[in-house]
């Protein structure tokens, strides 16, 4: 180890177990699997061993950026017209929509096969310099030895549903595993400050450490999974949890300005975010300021371009054609551009909006000593509810995310995946990576991303002001502002005829965690939205070990 390494995440327990691994003399591999073994156990509603993501891994003795998706692919007993008689609405936001009885959104019947454990194995097979059970091992003692709610994370459990779907706290109490181990006597979500200590998770844990994660998917824990989706009519079968994978590819590539920019293939989100750097291109985006009404309204033209071209055409590539060429094609982007110039204001098209608008997901950027530098997104999408006893983990939500009407790009198909809005980022000054980043947020994850992207190209800050600048989002007609943009601002919006919807936070819009090494400089920033840390870990701090 040459240079300082750094670890972002939005739990600090997470950051210190990455850090930990770091100092033990792991590489950013390590550190990166370390950390999401440990969010799993202490953000346990955002991710887990029965989720799914996305993971770019750049090294630089070979000067390339692989990405390893794991999306989750529906179960092989799931088919297209499955829930079409009972479709009530579509998020405003896009992420998924509302059905009778909320069948897709809580409860066993949500769960698609969870890839997320095979990809951490995957991996660390493929790249990490430590032992498996020594990257296991902070989770493992994070589930036995507790830890406490932090305050992002009730924030979250006290979230009400809205317009169908299932608030947090039907979530953490569908099932006795998760009345014990999340809620009080009285069936409310546990208080900030409360302790909570999963010894079944440990377990869990403890057996996929000494037998590796094939136990997950063919063995013991496998056989409990089964035994608890066939009593309960789940859709998971063996085919399911067998057919799970994590797949390498090449990245999607762009430039922004003279920067390259690596993102994920589809069904991850980069596309979306190359469309829209293209677009902005354009425009001189330093002369119109930071957050002016004038820079906020064409941003959301280009955001909602965006949106309406992922949902026509961007879904799994292996059951649909994806047109990546001419939606990162900068003469067709030169082409929207020009729509925004001459004054055309795009309409996003929704089922019956509602407005929810999802949480549950979370992110890991990290960089060793060595340049290597990990950015992973990983997510339960939005939780099942379901923990099998004696397991301690909950499964994935993912089926609430599919279109419930046949021949739609994003429609239900056997052993299908849906698009996801994760874009774990990083990009290059030529060959040198000098910001890693990506983000927890649903459907706004791409749009914190590519606003941090802006605030240090074309506005130069620095990583810190650039994460924590106010953002904004419009995934759908309205353009969603975070309470830290001022009311002049959206006053000259709705004068303008533009729909604004204030958020209450003043830190939301995604939850970017990044890490600038620009000038050989490594500095980190966590978003204030969270709970998250930067956790630095020097030379000296390693060899001491």
């Amino acid at each position: 180890m040459t240079r300082d390494a750094m670890i972002v995440c939005p739990q600090p327990e997470a950051a210190e177990a990455g850090a930990d691994i770091l100092r033990m003399g792991g590489n950013a591999i390590d550190a990166a699997v370390a950390c999401a073994f440990a969010q799993g156990v202490v953000d346990p509603l955002m991710c887990g061993i029965a989720g799914f993501g996305s993971m770019a891994v750049y090294r630089p003795e070979t000067g390339k950026t692989e990405y390893l998706d794991f999306h989750a692919r529906a179960p092989l007993a799931a088919h297209a017209d499955m829930w079409a008689d009972l479709v009530e609405g579509e998020t405003r936001d896009g992420f998924g929509f509302v059905l009778k009885g909320r069948i897709n959104d809580l409860g066993y019947q949500s769960i698609c096969a969870p890839p997320a454990l095979r990809a951490y194995a995957e991996a660390h097979g493929k790249y990490g310099r430590l032992p498996w059970d020594t990257v296991l091992a902070p989770a493992i003692e994070w589930a036995e030895e507790g830890y406490f709610v932090r305050p992002a994370m009730q924030t979250f459990f006290a979230e009400g549903s809205g317009m169908g779907r299932a608030a947090t706290s039907e979530r953490l109490g569908f099932s006795a595993e998760g009345r014990a181990l999340y809620c009080r006597e009285d069936g409310q979500p546990k208080a900030t400050g409360a302790g909570i200590r999963n010894p079944d998770l440990a377990k869990t844990l403890r057996i996929i450490a000494s037998e590796g994660a094939d136990t997950f998917y063919s063995g013991l824990i496998a056989q409990q999974i089964l035994a608890d989706m066939e009593a309960n009519d789940g859709l998971l079968t063996a085919a399911d949890l067998e057919g799970c994978a994590a797949e390498w590819s090449a990245p999607l590539e762009g430039s922004y300005r003279g920067r390259r920019i690596v993102t994920n293939p589809p069904p991850g989100g980069g596309v979306m975010l190359l469309e829209m750097l293209n677009i902005l291109e354009s425009f001189d985006l330093a002369d119109l300021g930071h957050n002016s009404p004038a820079y906020i309204a064409l941003v959301s033209e280009a955001m909602k371009r965006a949106t309406i071209d992922k949902d026509r055409f961007v879904g799994d590539p292996r059951f649909v054609d994806v047109p990546l060429e001419r939606l990162t094609d900068k003469d067709y982007a030169a082409g929207l551009a020009a729509e925004i110039r001459r004054g055309e204001r795009a309409t996003v098209q929704r089922l019956q909006a509602t407005d929810v608008v999802p949480r549950d997901t979370t992110h890991i950027s990290v960089t060793d000593g060595d340049g290597n530098c990990v950015s992973m997104t990983h997510s339960l999408g939005m939780p099942s509810g379901v923990i099998t006893p004696g397991l301690g983990f909950m499964y994935n939500g993912c089926m609430g995310v599919f279109d419930p009407r046949p021949g739609r790009t994003g429609s239900i198909a056997p052993g299908k995946s849906r698009f996801s809005a994760m874009c774990p980022t990083i990009m290059f000054d030529d060959q040198d990576p000098t910001l890693v980043l990506g983000a927890p947020g649903g459907t706004q994850i791409v749009m914190g991303v590519l606003q941090t992207i802006l605030n240090s190209v074309d506005f130069g800050m620095p990583v810190s002001e650039a994460v924590s600048a106010p953002r904004f989002s419009s995934t759908g007609n309205a353009i969603d502002v975070s309470n830290r943009i001022p009311r002049s601002v959206t006053r000259a919006l709705e004068a303008d005829g533009r729909d604004v919807i204030r958020n209450p936070y003043g830190h939301t819009i995604g939850w970017v965690h990044a890490i600038s090494l620009a000038d050989r400089r490594i500095d980190g920033m966590a978003d204030p939205g969270r709970d998250g840390v930067a956790y630095r870990v020097t030379p000296a701090e390693v060899m001491s070990k």
